[in-house]
């Protein structure tokens, strides 16, 4: 019952996925990114230990394809599993285990990006999705994930109404560009794009504070009001 997309800018290299579920905390199981290697989703079943275990394949020079593939045929469960991915190069791969109920299941690959879902109310749920990603390649990534989520949702989404979201982005750094997270919300969708909406604009600041504080804009140390 979980839709994702997972994908790369092509104009900066940033990676990144934004998925739903009618479940709960979905952001602290599906998806997983390592910066400078690729972006994957584990869902269906979920087994949050094959989201490391692609991207370990991947940081030894595996492809989105190959990562993909060999989880699957080294997992005892793997046919209970939905696995997608992307790298810094290359197309996106979803894969869909034979036991995953076959209604609504959506794979949308292509070259920068892929939406895996299953239990949807249809196909047309991942072909908005990815309707939505490619429509504006100028935009921010986060921009991009985020209004797919919301085509998907529009185009009917899940059976059940959605619980949780999340927004997920790397940048050149080992830590998030943007790391959002929605749980137990009736609107999970709204709430993510509020959030992101906030955070977006300041995302970059957030890193410069990270990288060089003292050139990086906010009030002095200590001050009523100090930066987070």
């Amino acid at each position: 019952m979980t839709y994702s997309i997972v994908a790369r800018c092509e104009r900066t290299g940033q990676l990144g996925v934004a998925t739903s579920t009618s479940d709960v905390a979905v952001g602290a199981r599906v998806p997983w990114l390592r910066s400078g290697v690729g972006a994957v989703v584990t869902q269906h079943r979920t087994d949050p230990r094959l989201g490391p275990r692609m991207l370990d394949l991947m940081t030894l020079g595996a492809s989105a394809a190959e990562a993909v593939d060999g989880v699957r045929h080294s997992s005892i469960h793997a046919d209970w599993r939905q696995l997608a991915a992307i790298g810094t190069t290359g197309p996106g791969v979803g894969w869909t285990g034979a036991h995953v109920d076959p209604t609504g299941v959506s794979v949308v690959p292509a070259a920068d990006h892929v939406v895996v879902g299953n239990i949807l109310v249809g196909d047309a749920v991942g072909q908005a999705a990815s309707a939505a990603f490619q429509a504006n390649p100028a935009l921010d990534l986060g921009e991009r994930l985020v209004s797919a989520l919301e085509a998907g949702l529009v185009a009917g989404g899940e059976p059940d109404p959605l619980r949780s979201a999340c927004l997920r982005v790397h940048g050149c750094e080992t830590f998030p560009l943007v790391d959002l997270r929605v749980d137990e919300h009736p609107k999970p969708l709204r709430e993510l794009r509020r959030l992101w909406q906030l955070y977006g604009p300041a995302a970059s600041e957030y890193v410069s504070r990270a990288l060089d504080p003292e050139a990086a804009r906010g009030v002095a140390p200590g001050a009523e009001g100090a930066d987070v």
